[in-house]
């Protein structure tokens, strides 16, 4: 009988954990093909930690990185000697990596190194700016070129990768792993009172959410003054929920020019769990996060990108996702029209879901299993509706 195939999980940051779950509990279905070693650096400790708890999933390895605002190369750095070790002891036959963070650059650059094949899932993403966003974009296209088989989220992801000549047979279309995550998650029943929130009924409930680096500075109070304005001008009407980031840029910047509004509810960062409850209860979400921009429209949310450019056109294309960059007066008035016209909030929430039907992570490993010789036939590929 053949040995199962040792796969290496690498993941460091929260949102790389919750898309790598569901894989994670997929492979787990399979012992007589894969054996699982999970690697996790701690590149976010604590926002890492809930999630692993949240999800059951029992690190092999901890490569504990996390050091207070330590730098991107100090990041790479670490991830790569901790993962150089594990990888000469454990021999794995496959690296898998998921997104486009330090954490999984890194990990594909010591797989390169030690000649052991690497797995990308979420592969193909591209803003074609290498600045927006920072370090992400770079992180994902030196991925792109380190990895052997590229699991692509949607049609726009495939096209992105065989446009830069990426052979077709390496590359799966499976679906996004976040909505395996989210509706997961989603069905859970879930008591929002225990954040002591105190959100009146009668009122809408606007979430927001930022933490970007080409965000801090001018741009993050260009924000927080189009938040604060909204706050005044529909002070009777809604309610604003900001799970504050704890890099200092952002939470020194938000406390100072928001902290004293009524209805403006400032938070501490959110575990996984609680924060797809208040997606789920919200009006709409304003955010410059990757996931938000797949998790809002999964839930019927429009979702309002503070950012220049997306890797994720496929909802702005559909018209769940509009893309208002980090302009005062434009974050106001699209805000506002929402709020306002019933005709524009219905058409921008229709519950359009071009990123997955929660079969991503079946598809991955069914695609794992096809590289390995356990199967004969690719898995079929996502076809979003």
């Amino acid at each position: 009988m053949t040995q199962p195939k040792k796969i290496m999980f690498v993941f460091g940051t929260r949102p790389e954990a919750i898309k790598m779950a569901p894989v994670i509990g997929e492979v787990k279905k399979f012992p007589d093909w894969f054996e699982s070693i999970i690697v996790v650096t701690g590149q976010h400790r604590q926002m890492l930690d809930q999630v692993l708890q949240l999800f059951s999933i029992r690190p092999d390895h901890d490569l504990a990185i996390m050091e207070k605002n330590q730098s991107i190369a100090k990041i790479v750095a670490k991830t790569l000697l901790g993962l150089e070790t594990l990888i000469a002891g454990n021999k794995p036959d496959i690296l898998l990596v998921q997104g486009d963070t330090s954490t999984a650059f890194a990990a594909g650059l010591v797989s390169y190194y030690y000649q052991v094949p690497l797995g990308h899932v979420e592969a193909g993403l591209r803003t074609f700016d290498k600045w927006r966003p920072f370090p992400e974009e770079i992180n994902r296209k030196l991925l792109t070129s380190l990895s052997d088989l590229h699991f692509a989220p949607t049609k726009t992801s495939v096209s992105n990768l065989l446009k830069e000549a990426i052979d077709p047979a390496s590359i799966f279309l499976t679906g996004n792993t976040v909505i395996d995550a989210l509706l997961r998650i989603a069905k859970r029943e879930y008591d929002l009172s225990q954040l002591r929130l105190n959100l009146d009924p009668k009122k809408k409930m606007i979430l927001v959410t930022m933490h970007r680096r080409e965000s801090f500075g001018g741009p993050l109070e260009a924000v927080c003054r189009s938040i604060a304005r909204l706050a005044v001008a529909f002070k009777d009407e809604v309610e604003i929920v900001l799970p504050v980031h704890q890099n200092p840029n952002v939470k020194e910047v938000v406390k100072q020019a928001l902290g004293e509004i009524k209805n403006i509810k400032l938070i501490g960062p959110q575990e996984y769990e609680p924060f797809v409850h208040l997606m789920k209860v919200s009006r709409l979400i304003l955010s410059d996060s990757g996931g938000v921009q797949e998790e809002g429209p999964s839930l019927g949310k429009p979702v309002l990108v503070m950012r220049e450019k997306t890797e994720r056109p496929e909802a702005v294309a559909a018209g769940t996702v509009k893309l208002v960059g980090m302009d005062e007066e434009i974050i106001f008035k699209t805000v506002a029209k929402l709020l306002k016209d019933k005709k524009e909030y219905q058409k921008m929430s229709k519950a359009v879901n071009p990123y997955g039907d929660g079969r991503a992570a079946e598809r991955t490993v069914q695609a794992l299993a096809y590289y390995f010789g356990f199967k004969k036939t690719k898995p079929k590929e996502f076809a979003a509706k």
